[in-house]
């Protein structure tokens, strides 16, 4: 899937901006100018983004004086939505996936006559992660004002998650509000909650990944984790399993290998003794700082250790040595998981679903296919 146009792009994060009231204080978006700087484009792509906004009917332009929001029926549908859909998720501001899915669900909910909240406001509750304890007033304040419906992402990496997942979700059951899980489960995987599910085929990302590193020859692998991660990774660690069992090489031990990436002494306990091919990583952020430390050890990547990541964010192509990765379609992410909630508010006695999309190899150096070339 080719990735969008950049005015494109653009716009949608600008119209999440917006439904998420971040001009709502101003009314103004900022000048062309600052949205050039911003994201670093011509200033005719700004151009057009902008006009897409207008086609949408969320801004005006204003000759010589700048871009405003739409007074009329902008304003008026943070003040009166017709329903509001809510959003839990704990990690928004530190995983660029979640960023782009919920951006995404913003806009399609404007266009379907929708408001989001996060919690009694149109603004997320704060900059940094969601605490267990903000999560929970979050339902709470929705239960009081009556959404339609929330989006979850259930937490990880702590050791009570499971607990703290079934408690939110439970709530909102309790409350009459339908849920949709966004990413992942609440438990621990293969086993299934009884809310439906929107995510990418994990198992066969992982399955991929492994299959791709061994057909470019690599034979010892491993997948390295932090601790107490979500069950989407247990997903792809079981399809790299299942790859390396198709291709009759023997699963270790040791073939997870749980810790911080940023640690150099846990990175040297696997990468320096150079008994490994290939390592596959549970996101693109982890791989990255996983290649840092490798480069600090003096191991090159991919020609002694090979490399991959998963999510393909932004900057997995902009690296010192770019990455290779399973996409992620956020977009269809979204709107997968914005009519499944829909659907589950018009009929709650639709039996859960799981609705997974297929991710996508996305070849580049890290994982070594073009060192033959070189």
């Amino acid at each position: 899937m080719n990735p969008p146009p950049k005015h494109q792009a653009i716009s949608r994060q600008l119209a999440a901006e917006i439904i998420a009231g971040k001009y709502r204080q101003t009314g103004r978006l900022p000048s062309e100018n600052r949205l050039v700087q911003r994201f670093q484009v011509s200033r005719p792509t700004i151009g057009r983004a902008l006009r897409d906004l207008q086609e949408q009917e969320l801004i005006e332009r204003r000759r010589g004086s700048g871009t405003y929001l739409r007074t009329g029926k902008t304003r008026g549908m943070f003040a009166h939505p017709v329903a509001q859909l809510g959003m839990i998720v704990p990690s928004l501001r530190h995983t660029e996936i979640f960023e782009s899915i919920c951006g995404e669900i913003a806009s399609l909910a404007r266009v379907n006559d929708y408001g989001i909240s996060w919690g009694g406001s149109a603004a997320p509750v704060s900059e940094a992660t969601m605490t267990v304890a903000e999560a929970e007033e979050l339902c709470s304040r929705f239960a009081a004002h009556g959404v339609a419906g929330v989006f979850f992402v259930p937490f990880e990496h702590q050791a009570d998650r499971e607990s703290v997942n079934r408690r939110i979700t439970e709530f909102l059951r309790q409350a009459g509000i339908p849920v949709v899980l966004l990413d992942r489960d609440l438990g621990p995987f293969p086993t299934r909650s009884e809310y439906d599910l929107v995510g990418v085929d994990n198992f066969s990302g992982g399955y991929q990944l492994a299959d791709h590193l061994i057909r470019l020859g690599a034979r010892r692998l491993a997948y390295v984790m932090r601790p107490l991660t979500a069950s989407t990774v247990d997903a792809r660690v079981a399809g790299a399993r299942i790859a390396l069992l198709a291709h009759g090489l023997e699963v270790p031990r040791s073939f997870v290998l749980a810790g911080d990436p940023t640690d150099l002494s846990f990175v040297r306990s696997f990468a320096r003794a150079r008994q490994l091919d290939a390592v596959l990583c549970t996101s693109d952020h982890l791989a990255a700082q996983l290649l840092q430390n490798l480069s600090r050890l003096g191991i090159r990547v991919p020609q002694d250790l090979r490399l991959v990541g998963f999510d393909d964010v932004r900057f997995a192509s902009l690296l010192t040595i770019p990455l290779t990765t399973m996409e992620q379609p956020c977009r269809d992410i979204a709107v997968t998981a914005f009519n499944a909630l829909r659907e589950r508010i018009k009929n709650p006695s639709l039996p859960p679903r799981t609705l997974m999309l297929s991710p996508r190899l996305v070849v580049r150096e890290t994982c070594g296919a073009y060192l033959k070339s070189r």
